[in-house]
Parts: C-alpha cells; sequence; structure tokens
C-alpha cells in the first residue's frame, strides 16, 4: 500500500512490454534467491513445496504452439500476491521437467507475457515496472473504463507473439484460496478477439484458454502462531485478550468463536464510526446476522467516495472498487495538467489539496477491497486452519490500514505449499464458429464463456 499522498502528481503513463531474454534468464537463475527473498524461508513460513497436477497438459499446449497450431492464454486463479512467482516456477521448472520426462522437445522461452495491475508500481516503485516490462508483463489500469493501448498490447501479443499470454480474470486477489471471486469479462473478450484477427489474417490457429487454479495450505497447522496474531487483533481493536489455556473445546471451535468475537466488535466499531461521522443510517440489529452486517457496512463504505466522486453504485462491490480507484488516480495523477511546475502557487496548492483529499476517499474503498469474499459460511463449512489463517489476515490488513502509517508487511504464520492444478483448455475458436456473424450471438457466446471459466475454476479448487 502507498503511503499518503500529498500533492498532485504527474499522470500514469502506460508501460510497454520490452521483452527481454537476458532478464529473463537472469531472473530464472535467481529465481530461488526470489522466492527466499520474497517469502523469506529463513523464517518458519513461506513456500517451501510447489506441486503441481496436469503439468503435462501445458507441455503438450507448448509444443503445439510452437508448432504453429495454437494460441492459448493461461487464465490462472489469483487469490494471493504469491501467484506470479508461483506460475513463474510452473512454466521455469515444472513444465520443462514434465517435457523432458515425456520426451516432448521444447524450444526456449517457455514463458508467457502476462498482465498486471499498473497500481502495483505505486507502492513497490519504478523498478517494478521496468523489471516486469523485460519479463513481458503488460501494465492494465483496472478501473479504467477502456484502457486502449494495454488492451490493444494484450490482444495483438495474443495474436502474434511468440510466447502465450497469462491473465487473472477476477482481475485481483481476494485472499481465499477456496473462493472464486466473480470473472471480469476480459479474457473471453482476448480470446474472441484473437479468433477473429487470426480469421482476418488466414491463420488456421486454434484458439484455446486454459484454466489453472492455485492453492495455498500449511505443512503444519500454526495454531500458536495464529493463536499470537489473533491476540495482537483483539487487543489492537480494543478488545480484552481471550485465552485458550483452560478450554476443553477443539481448537477449530475456540478459533471460531473467537474470529466471530473479534468480527461482531470490529463491524460494531465501523458501524458506529459511520454513523457519527458520516451520518450513515445504519439501524443496530442482531450480531446473529453478521453476514448481513459486513455487506451493509461494505455498501456504507463505498458510498462515501462515491458521492463524493459523484459515482452511481453500479455492479458489484468489485465492480464500484474498480471504478472508485480510476476516479481517485484520476484527482491525484492529473492528466488534464501538462506541466505541473508551470502550476501558480495557488493552483498547484489546491491542486495538492484535492489530491490529498482524494487519497483519503479511496482509503474507505480500500477497506472494501479486501473484504469482496468474505463470509461467515467460508469457515463454517470447511473449518481448517488455512481458512481461520485467511480470515485473520484479511482482519489483520484493515486494522492495519486504519491504525498504522504505512502499511507493514502481513505477520507469516508457517511453511506453507502451493498446489497449482491445469485444467482442460477451453476452445473459444469452437465457440466463436457457432456463434459467427450474429453480433448478439457473439455477446452471449463470450458471456456464456466467462460463466463456463468460473465453473470450471471453482470444480479445479473443490
Amino acid at each position: 500500500m502507498p503511503k499518503s499522498i500529498q500533492s498532485i502528481q504527474p499522470p500514469l503513463k502506460f508501460i510497454p512490454p520490452r521483452f527481454n531474454a537476458v532478464i529473463l534468464q537472469i531472473a530464472r537463475w535467481l529465481l530461488p534467491v526470489m522466492l527466499r527473498l520474497r517469502l523469506r524461508p529463513w523464517l518458519p513460513a513461506g513456500i517451501i513445496q510447489i506441486e503441481a497436477k496436469n503439468a503435462e497438459v501445458l507441455a503438450q499446449l507448448y509444443q503445439q504452439f510452437q508448432a504453429g497450431k495454437i494460441r492459448f492464454l493461461l487464465a490462472f486463479r489469483h487469490p494471493e500476491v504469491d501467484d506470479p512467482l508461483c506460475m513463474f516456477y510452473l512454466l521455469s521448472r515444472i513444465v520443462p521437467q514434465v517435457a523432458r520426462q515425456q520426451g516432448i522437445r521444447l524450444q526456449y522461452p517457455v514463458h508467457s507475457h502476462f498482465l498486471y495491475d499498473r497500481g502495483m508500481t505505486l507502492w513497490a516503485g519504478d523498478w517494478l515496472g521496468w523489471f516486469f516490462s523485460c519479463l513481458g508483463g503488460v501494465a492494465v489500469r483496472r478501473g479504467k473504463r477502456l484502457d486502449r493501448q494495454a488492451i490493444q498490447t494484450a490482444r495483438d501479443l495474443f495474436a502474434n507473439s511468440n510466447i502465450p499470454i497469462a491473465v487473472a480474470p477476477e482481475g485481483g486477489t481476494n485472499g481465499h484460496s477456496g473462493v472464486v471471486s466473480p470473472l471480469e469479462p476480459g479474457v473471453s473478450q482476448l480470446g474472441f478477439w484473437c479468433v477473429e484477427d487470426l480469421a482476418k489474417a488466414q491463420r488456421p490457429e486454434t484458439v484455446l484458454i486454459v484454466p489453472i487454479a492455485i492453492q495455498y495450505g500449511y505443512v503444519n497447522p500454526p495454531w500458536a502462531k495464529l493463536e499470537s496474531l489473533l491476540r495482537k487483533l483483539e487487543a489492537k481493536s480494543g478488545l480484552p485478550t481471550s485465552s485458550i489455556e483452560n478450554s476443553t473445546d477443539p481448537l477449530a471451535e475456540i478459533y471460531h468463536q473467537r474470529l466471530h468475537r473479534l468480527a461482531e466488535h470490529v463491524i460494531s466499531e465501523m458501524e458506529e464510526f459511520y454513523r457519527r461521522f458520516y451520518h450513515k443510517d445504519l439501524p443496530t440489529i442482531s450480531d446473529r446476522d453478521l453476514n448481513f452486517r459486513l455487506h451493509r457496512l461494505m455498501d456504507t463504505a463505498l458510498q462515501v467516495p462515491e458521492q463524493y466522486f459523484n459515482i452511481q453504485a453500479k455492479g458489484n462491490f468489485i465492480d464500484r472498487c474498480r471504478r472508485l480507484e480510476e476516479a481517485g488516480w484520476s484527482y491525484i495523477y492529473r492528466e488534464d495538467v501538462e506541466d505541473i511546475g508551470a502550476l501558480s502557487p495557488m493552483q498547484r496548492g489546491l491542486a495538492d489539496w484535492i489530491a490529498q483529499e482524494a487519497d483519503l476517499r479511496m482509503r474507505h474503498m480500500r477497506l472494501v477491497e479486501s473484504f469482496v469474499a468474505v463470509t461467515t459460511k467460508y469457515i463454517q463449512t470447511h473449518p481448517t486452519v488455512e481458512r481461520f489463517a485467511e480470515t485473520t489476515l484479511i482482519i489483520f490488513d484493515m486494522l492495519s490500514r486504519i491504525s498504522e502509517s504505512n502499511m507493514p508487511a502481513r505477520p507469516r504464520l508457517g511453511w506453507r505449499k502451493a498446489k497449482i492444478t491445469v485444467g482442460e483448455p477451453i476452445s473459444v475458436t469452437e465457440r466463436w464458429q457457432n456463434s459467427q456473424g450474429d453480433r448478439q450471438a457473439t455477446r452471449r457466446a463470450t458471456s456464456q464463456l466467462t460463466q463456463d471459466l468460473q465453473v470450471t475454476l471453482e470444480q479445479l479448487i473443490s
């Protein structure tokens, strides 16, 4: 998360991909170090095991791609920020290894272009944009109604590059290995555009979308560290800390009660905050309706910046967050100001004032952004330590955004393992042929493809 914005900023320029095979090879060599630095395995935390199921499917697809028979897009689940490294490991280590075992000859590089959020460079630094660009990444502004440069670049790469492209159809992380957020239509649209571009060029390749699921688990259940984290969150929220020392209840039941108590307290505090200082009508209801109260609170939190930016509340929470992010950026990263240095002191002061206020309003949206997939059913249906940890870490993010001037790194609870599952490819070409010549039919086919991809990803993690 970036520091507080105090002044007007220059426009966010498009970062074009500048694929560099040398940088890619260096990144491959440094992958073990990158994993150590990112995931801190010298502590009892980090990912120490990555396994892939059906990786032979990808090996065969790369062989066909390199032979000029197919084009494909990797549609991968994006539950956490660790996913790109896991995908990089899959393509650079696991797929080549499986190919060798099965006698499949692949040309270098076994790699992919990818889309990434332009906002990542705001909190990580400009170096990340350069690095991702050299690896073939395309920066996209998620909330922009039509990021023409990014979309056109991705479309061209999908149809013409010598490597495939990877996209997270959820558009962002939701912090849940066991829940797929509603998919955005961009992946399906890219697929149909690719078929159209190939048809215009009279090229015979078949276009495919390959669903890929990523899930995380703990090598050993980190109940002790979860206990410590819960104590800290209880203290930070103003609750008396609980103890499990004398309890005879099962661990899962104890933590479910404590997490429910913490969530109810935090929601109550936030409800009072919006009642008192933003004059919102939030009638007091029973804490048994925790899901309803959470979603009502999220809706209320988004209303605050929506009213400020004069934006109508349309779509689901993810849609609303995307639009608010773009609205806030338009107040901060001013495309209408050609030269910030040419502004008069008064103009500069007003521009800084607007940037600061926009940043403050966007913080309401950031609180909601982390909770788009949170429900009490997530733990009730499968009370695993992983689901307790995911939910607790989301609450940690929220309390940190409120109480810390700079967003601290998430605590690591224990050694983790990642499981990557490659699904069966979905033919976009076949669907396009069935709807060819009818614009309405093409729209329906695009929507149906998005729904089918959603179902497939959900099945892969079930």
